[in-house]
């Protein structure tokens, strides 16, 4: 069950940042998360309505993990409004899932050796796919990181780790109430950033939302992104948190593969094989 559930949040985390980079690349990250926050919001409240109570320890965790996630998210879209998605996603991604492998270590979990092998060659698959650049334009890319985003990738990917840990102390006696407590943390994090910019520049940078396209795509990013939270979080809560984070963050092959096909970012043969290694290490994690 921990597979799958996680496999699902990897697959809706990837389709939902697609989406909200997009729109990111003609508005700004605040403005998208003023909208798809609240929207996932929304969504996950009458999800969680008719399940369990909410539980004081819970909702603590929960709004913690929100954030340290609602900062990621504005590391994140900045991030990809900035830099290639097939880069900048799986950076994000490769740090997301080491912060959360510590962790489960230090709470003494023990995988099988198959297990292990599967977890080792995901990890080498989303570092993998992240390699777009040669050796000397990456030397480039390097004295230049605020310009292409991968520095900003980094601390989003730390971010996400972060959220990750908190989540899974949450526990699962409060139904799903601890990812509307994450959402709203998220909003927080969103509404301060929006009112430094507002008291800094009298407005919020970039064009607005407009457009029922932009708009729809940008609420449906939301909405994804809340429900791949509830399939991360049932899937830390059923299992292992190392084994969860780090099928989750296997998320930017779907971006990476989205971009390819709307954008034309080129996938290099060195990520055509993260992919396959990806696939391989999922194999091994499901039989063993």
């Amino acid at each position: 069950m921990v597979t799958l559930l996680a496999l699902g949040a990897a697959v809706v985390y990837g389709v939902a940042d697609f989406l909200g980079g997009s729109v990111s690349r003609r508005s700004t990250a605040v403005r998208v998360l003023l909208v798809s926050v609240p929207a996932g919001i929304v969504v996950i409240v009458a999800t969680a309505l008719p399940g369990a109570a909410p539980t004081w320890h819970g909702i603590a965790w929960g709004f913690g993990a929100g954030l340290s996630g609602g900062a990621g998210m504005l590391a994140f879209y900045r991030a990809l409004a900035r830099g290639p998605m097939s880069v900048v996603a799986p950076v994000s991604a490769l740090a997301a899932a080491v912060l959360p492998v510590a962790a489960g270590v230090l709470r003494g979990e023990r995988l099988g050796v198959p297990v292990v092998l599967g977890v080792l060659l995901c990890l080498v698959a989303i570092g993998l796919v992240s390699m777009e650049k040669g050796d000397e334009e990456r030397a480039v890319a390097g004295r230049r990181a605020f310009d292409n985003g991968p520095i900003m990738a980094g601390v989003s990917g730390v971010s996400f780790g972060i959220f990750f840990i908190l989540l899974k102390e949450a526990g699962g006696d409060g139904g799903l109430w601890p990812i509307v407590a994450s959402r709203v943390g998220n909003l927080a994090v969103v509404a301060v950033a929006a009112a430094f910019l507002l008291r800094a520049h009298g407005g919020l940078p970039g064009t607005p939302i407009r457009g029922r396209r932009l708009v729809g795509l940008t609420v449906l990013s939301g909405t994804l992104d809340a429900g791949a939270n509830a399939f991360y979080f049932l899937s830390a809560q059923s299992g292992m948190l190392s084994l969860a984070a780090v099928l989750t963050s296997l998320y930017p092959a779907v971006t990476v593969l989205l971009a390819r096909f709307a954008f034309s970012e080129r996938l290099r043969a060195i990520q055509r094989v993260g992919m396959a290694l990806a696939v391989a290490g999922v194999t091994l994690v499901t039989v063993g």
